[in-house]
């Protein structure tokens, strides 16, 4: 790592250097180094307070050097060196500049690294005159260098006007306004900013709003509202400064550092006159700068100028912020007048973003189309979930812009579409574009049909899933619940995990599975929404919520929702009602694009016994219905979009399911250059074999492992098809499944 000095720093070991050289010594000594930064204004301007006179110290140091240092005879060439000391020195304060993360070693950096040489005779007369308050001499010796470091070190560039060193602390918002996205709109906002501002006590507005909803906005707002003249007498011509407050701690490693260089600039600021101070995320200022048990932070310090008045604040934070650490300081709370900076309407954020138009136009090269500014604006406020308008939808064109510029089209003028916006807010919620498409139901009016191609036999089930999704397209659902609450009840092995699958297959979007019998006890609970503030896992946050929060467009499935304890309900409950889940730190995680499917087996092995007995008219999809209202609580029933009942299996919907698994093992066979078929009497053998009322299609795919794949594992393995090939599967004796080579040229000639 490569760290550079400031010109005190060279100075000072040139002048050592050259007393050095003209004394004929053979080592660069402390001594030396003490005896240059003699000649350095602000080293004598940091011994002042201690009533040292510098000159006395020049003469004890010129005793030193011609009563205790050797001299080499003249006519001998020899090379200065550094002595160990003089080492161990830059060695320190080469450590301190890397660990502080300072931009370059200074003048205290090496005092600190003379202090702690306790051989050195140098540290021992500086620490005699000082009479041991190293500490407060370090203060006075940081506070001295860095206001000096902002002039030209050096005789040569006396002449030369100061800089003010605060400065370097601030932006000016006047002059950067050309920067900054002009504010449209908070008229309200901005004139009660205004009016806190000519306020003759507690004149400090505080901007509390989410992220995102346009608080710095407003100060470049004010910024350009004074540089108009269009504000009242008192703040014509005032000046917006910007505390930086990560350059404000940057490399303030010693103690005292951090209040000297803020009490610095806000004395600047004073001097200059008709200032505001703004200071962005400023719940930050609490705690900071604090060490070990004081009390005394940066927003202890700016009390006094928060109470004078010569200097009006104006800060912003964030709702949670403010609770968690800025309303913690009683003393601040009082002096800030608290303006809430809520997020815009759709129309607000349309007029917003049209305003914005322009520019974006110019910097990306490209038109927006008529039509794109409101469809960003409403397409992001209903997907994008976890941000606020207008930064959201701002976010939207800008990136759409961007995609446009570095992805031209063939014509002349390049375009941003509503397709384009689509396409863009599709990679940025991971979410398939055709399902957000308003004029494209193409894909929705055949998904019936081929979610039908793959579930058998449950017709009126995927009718019903089918129509819950199309009615959410249509805009015919309340817009803050779920797309679908939906119940899959029935037999197991029947498809209405399957259902799920494919749903989310065929519709682009994630499947988010949990299986509830992980859940069946009480203290399982707490996973899903987080643990309580104290348990352990506090910090983790909930499965549930995290996976929604990750994924917001999903289905989510629960599986055998039965079996998850009855607290569960109680949450499930707040989702189907308002698509709100609230986690253990208050987060909310967006549920109006998920599809809620919950799976039960209740009621099931009640279906077979309805047409049992003298009267037998019960059907089987009432005796399940009647079992689930006894299972699940009235409330928890009432908020489902539909219960959807899921049939036996019988004879015919087990044939089609066992052509599809045949399909998916054919397919795998042909990756090894397999391709096989089943005669007549192997497949009927294996059909029987495969269905059972008890166990549904699951008992399918039991038969096929046991009977079917072990023939193919042998003989692709240590057989016949190591090398590929085409075989048949034929019955033999009635007993038991075998495999037949096929010659393929026969069969081509038959």
């Amino acid at each position: 790592m490569s760290i550079s000095s400031t010109p005190f720093v060279e100075k000072a070991f040139n002048q050592a250097q050259k007393k050095a050289t003209r004394e004929r010594h053979e080592f660069l000594l402390p001594e030396h180094l003490l005896y240059a930064l003699l000649e350095q204004e602000p080293f004598r301007v940091a011994l002042e307070p201690f009533d040292i006179d510098h000159r006395q110290l020049w003469l004890k140091l010129e005793q030193f050097f011609q009563e205790e240092v050797e001299k080499v005879p003249e006519g001998i060439d020899y090379r200065l060196e550094l002595s160990g000391q003089m080492n161990e020195i830059v060695h320190i304060a080469y450590m301190q500049v890397k660990d502080s993360n300072a931009e370059s070693m200074d003048i205290p950096h090496l005092i600190q690294g003379l202090l702690q040489q306790q051989e050195s005779w140098a540290a021992h007369l500086l620490k005699e005159q000082i009479n041991g308050n190293e500490a407060d001499f370090m203060q006075e010796l940081i506070a001295a260098y860095e206001t000096y470091n902002e002039t030209w070190a050096g005789e040569e560039n006396a002449d030369t006007p100061r800089q003010e060193a605060w400065r370097n602390y601030v932006t000016c918002l006047n002059d950067t306004l050309d920067e900054h996205n002009p504010l449209i709109g908070r008229e309200a906002e901005l004139e009660r900013t205004i009016q806190v501002l000519c306020r003759k006590e507690k004149n400090n507005p505080l901007h509390v709003g989410e992220s995102g909803v346009g608080k710095t906005s407003l100060a470049y707002g004010l910024a350009a509202r004074i540089e108009s003249g269009d504000v009242p007498e008192r703040l014509q011509h005032a000046r917006i400064y910007a505390l930086d407050l990560g350059g404000l701690l940057a490399g303030t490693q010693f103690r005292g550092d951090f209040e000297k260089r803020l009490k610095m600039i806000m004395e600047g600021i004073r001097k200059e006159g008709n200032a505001i101070v703004y200071i962005d995320e400023i719940h930050n200022l609490v705690g900071t700068g604090r060490t070990g048990d004081s009390s005394m932070d940066a927003s202890n310090m700016l009390k006094p100028y928060l109470e004078g008045g010569e200097i009006r604040f104006i800060g912003s934070t964030t709702y949670d912020e403010y609770n968690r650490y800025f309303a913690r300081s009683k003393g601040m709370v009082r002096r800030f007048q608290q303006i809430d900076i809520l997020e815009p309407g759709i129309d607000e954020t349309i007029r917003i973003l049209e305003g914005l138009k322009e520019k974006y136009e110019a910097f990306h090269q490209v038109i927006y189309e008529d039509d794109v500014i409101p469809y960003a604006v409403k397409a992001s406020a209903r997907y994008i979930s976890d941000r606020f308008l207008p930064d959201k939808a701002i976010d939207l064109m800008d990136e759409a812009g961007a995609y446009r510029e570095i992805h031209p089209t063939d014509t002349d003028v390049q375009r941003v579409d509503k397709a384009l916006v689509t396409d863009v807010l599709a990679r940025m919620c991971k979410v398939d574009a055709l399902s957000m498409k308003e004029d494209d139901n193409a894909n929705l009016e055949t998904l019936q049909e081929r979610i039908g191609s793959q579930i058998y036999g449950q017709d009126e089930a995927v009718t019903q899933v089918v129509e819950a999704v199309q009615l959410a397209k249509a805009g015919l659902l309340d817009d803050n619940k779920p797309l679908a609450s939906l119940l899959f009840v029935g037999p197991t092995g029947v498809g209405k995990t399957e259902v799920a699958k494919v749903l989310a297959n065929e519709l682009g979007i994630p499947l988010v599975r949990f299986d509830m019998s992980e859940y069946t006890e009480k203290h399982t609970v707490a996973k899903l929404i987080g643990s309580p503030a104290g348990y352990v896992g506090y910090e983790d946050g909930g499965l549930l919520t995290d996976a929604l929060r990750k994924s917001p467009h999903c289905v989510l499935l629960l599986d055998e929702i039965e079996k998850a304890h009855p607290d569960i309900f109680n949450i499930l409950l707040q989702v189907m009602d308002y698509a709100v889940l609230t986690d253990n730190k208050g987060r909310k995680a967006d549920c109006r694009h998920v599809i809620l499917i919950m799976t039960s087996n209740a009621g099931a092995q009640y279906a077979r016994q309805a047409s049992v007995g003298f009267t037998g008219l019960v059907s089987a999809g009432e005796a399940m219905m009647k079992q689930v209202k006894k299972t699940f609580k009235p409330e928890f029933i009432n908020r489902l979009s539909a219960t959807v009942i899921f049939h036996d299996m019988d004879l015919t919907m087990a044939g089609l399911i066992l052509d599809k698994k045949l399909r998916e093992l054919g397919r795998k066979l042909e990756a090894r250059r397999v391709r096989m078929t089943l005669t007549p009497e192997a497949r009927q053998w294996l059909l029987k074999k495969g269905f059972t009322l008890e166990y549904g299609a699951r008992e399918m795919d039991r038969a096929i492992a046991s009977h079917l794949k072990p023939l193919f594992m042998r003989e692709i393995l240590f057989g016949s098809l190591k090398e590929g090939g085409q075989v048949q599967v034929v019955l033999r004796d009635g007993q038991s499944l075998g495999l037949q080579p096929l010659d393929i040229k026969s069969e081509t000639q038959a």
